[in-house]
């Protein structure tokens, strides 16, 4: 960032004189849309893409105020702009400069910002001043006094209020039609550690309620993207097969090893999985598809301890002696080997914490669910897993 700064510093000389400062921030992980929608005129000769784009800024302020939303924009389009054609020979007439032109629009459209307020999640920055808002406004906007008559914006330019230049065009057409519909796109994005799937539905339900009362019939909207419905069906994608792997791992113990062990293992993944996610919500994190990633990841290497454990707990069950002591012995043989593959793997895990950036948030919960579900199966192949045994 500090390279990118002292970059744009060196090119300062070549900036507008408008421009007075800029702001460099990182692109995170939150910061990309989770829903998309797109405005589209079913008769482009009465809504073009002018008209969508104040429908779509209607839009945009309704659906900011949906709470945990970060930041709504709109996208394409032409928007609003008043624009004034000074007169040369109007100017000369008036005795009028384009320095006074310029001096009287900046002294009469300004805003001064002097502070903030925190309303909820949302900081709103408080300003004074006035802007010029109205073609009316703007005509009857004194530029100079001559011989003590008033000279006004409209005696020396023309004023218009439309569409600005088009910076960008975005069209709908579907398979079915080959006829091309102006598109102008809402990109709704949500907060940091806030649920997807929930701001989603609450887009779309007030949507549907805007689209009711705001648009009129020939204008529609589609959806472009929802994330919030592809994390739902990836975290049931994820979840089932995190069953699945439980439900294998549990087979194949009890065909290998036996029925008593294979109850061990069964009920030894539950109790990692619980322990494991109750962390996760003391410490912050959501379940989502890195979550529900990084739980089946350290599927293989959880039931690695209770495995190890009620394995060589049957090898010592099967020479003769008190059951209880030959339970002891056989976790006593094994527990320093446990404690260090233990070690090993979170050593190798942890570091994906630092990881900055937009990969951050996704490395983030693998650093944190892998090491620790392996250090509590560990705890539970120490503990849990001889109890069961004892009590099998």
């Amino acid at each position: 960032i500090l390279d990118t700064y002292a970059k744009l510093y060196s090119y300062q000389h070549t900036m507008a004189s408008v421009i007075s400062s800029w702001q460099i921030r990182p692109v995170e992980v939150n910061d990309v849309p989770i829903v998309m929608l797109g405005l589209f005129s079913k008769d482009p000769k009465l809504y073009d893409d002018y008209q969508l784009t104040r429908f779509a800024n209607e839009i945009a302020n309704s659906l900011q105020r949906i709470e945990n939303t970060s930041e709504v924009k709109v996208i394409a389009g032409r928007t609003r702009q008043l624009t004034i054609n000074l007169d040369a020979s109007a100017l000369a007439a008036h005795q009028t400069t384009l320095t006074d032109v310029y001096y009287a629009l900046s002294v009469s459209n300004q805003l001064v910002n002097v502070g903030s307020v925190v309303e909820g999640k949302q900081q709103i920055a408080l300003q004074v001043g006035d802007v010029l808002r109205s073609q009316s406004a703007i005509e009857r906007l004194v530029v100079n006094v001559v011989n003590g008559k008033s000279v006004y914006l409209s005696d020396v330019a023309q004023v218009s209020d439309g569409p600005s230049e088009a910076q960008s065009y975005q069209w709908l057409a579907k398979s079915d039609n080959q006829q091309q519909l102006p598109l102008v796109t809402i990109s709704v994005a949500k907060q940091a550690g806030t649920n997807a799937v929930a701001v989603a539905n609450e887009v779309h339900s007030m949507m549907d309620s805007l689209s009711a009362n705001l648009l009129p019939d020939e204008v529609g909207y589609t959806v472009l993207r929802d994330y919030g419905q592809t994390a739902n069906e990836k975290v049931n994608n994820l979840t089932s097969s995190l069953v699945f792997a439980v439900f294998t791992v549990v087979i194949f113990v009890g065909v290998f090893l036996g029925w008593r062990p294979a109850i061990v293992v069964g009920l030894a993944v539950p109790i990692c999985y619980g322990i494991t996610l109750t962390l996760d919500f003391a410490f912050g994190y959501t379940i989502n598809r890195v979550t529900l990633f990084a739980l089946i990841l350290s599927l293989g290497l959880l039931v690695d301890d209770p495995i190890t454990g009620i394995d060589n707990i049957s090898r010592f069950l099967t020479k003769k002696g008190d059951k209880k002591q030959s339970i002891v012995d056989a976790m006593s043989e094994i527990r320093v080997a446990l404690f260090m593959s233990t070690l090993t793997i979170m050593v190798a895990f942890i570091p994906l914490a630092f990881i900055t950036g937009m990969m951050g948030p996704y490395m983030a919960p693998m650093a944190f669910n892998v090491p620790v579900s392996v250090m509590v199966s560990t705890i539970v192949a120490f503990f849990v897993t001889p109890w069961l045994a004892m009590k099998l």
